[in-house]
């Protein structure tokens, strides 16, 4: 039986061949890899923006009922103990400059 000899350049042609299929086959798993990470990131950011967007739902409406006219006047009438002017306060302002 008889051993072929494999001559430098074929050894380093194969070397160099796998070489390349394994940095290949190693972009393509590092690249699977970080689409499933962003793939999952997505979905983790697309949840926190869900939920702030109910948190601001509800706060518009804690901050609708806190600036109801009918709250602001009792708090002004009972805590401020405010009323309302009499007709000496009030003074107009005409717009053309001229006075009354």
């Amino acid at each position: 039986m008889i051993k072929k000899r494999y001559s430098s350049r074929e050894i380093s042609l194969v070397i160099g061949c796998s070489i390349v299929v394994i940095c290949i086959l190693s972009f393509y798993i590092w690249h699977q890899t970080e689409a499933i990470s962003l793939g999952y990131m997505t979905s983790d950011l697309e949840e926190e923006v869900s939920l702030l967007k109910k948190d601001i739902e509800k706060l518009e409406t804690i901050r609708a009922s806190l600036l109801n006219l009918e709250r602001v006047e009792k708090i002004a009438r009972e805590k401020l103990k405010l009323r309302n002017p009499e007709k000496e306060q009030i003074i107009f302002d005409s717009l053309d400059g001229k006075q009354q």
